[in-house]
């Protein structure tokens, strides 16, 4: 399945559940695509909950926008509705820091 290949790579990825009709959406979903679209760090997955059934019942989404921050396949984080830029910019910093310290953490284990 593509999508648990998705949440089970070796970078963060935050999973933006959206839809056409909704007009939240419609604001996050384009600030979502500005702040991770070019980031090495953070993997970004957009899913409309129309024609994606089956993921909106594995993670339990009951409204959109959702967004869940995947770490090694596990949810580390969410938000449900509309956040100002500032929520989001921090659960974007939140996963940098720890992937920044994994991948430290990685290193001295190889140096030893």
């Amino acid at each position: 399945d593509i999508f648990l290949q998705v949440i089970n790579n070796d970078n963060p990825v935050v999973v933006n559940f959206h839809a056409e009709w909704c007009d939240p959406c419609k604001i996050l979903t384009p600030k979502m695509s500005e702040l991770l679209d070019d980031s090495e760090d953070i993997d970004l997955a957009t899913i409309d909950v129309d024609t994606n059934s089956e993921l909106v019942e594995t993670f339990e989404v009951k409204a959109v926008p959702a967004v869940l921050a995947f770490r090694n396949g596990v949810v580390v984080d969410k938000f449900i509705g509309l956040v100002d830029a500032n929520s989001i910019e921090n659960l974007i910093n939140k996963l940098k820091r720890k992937k920044k310290q994994d991948d430290e953490a990685a290193a001295s284990l190889k140096d030893k």
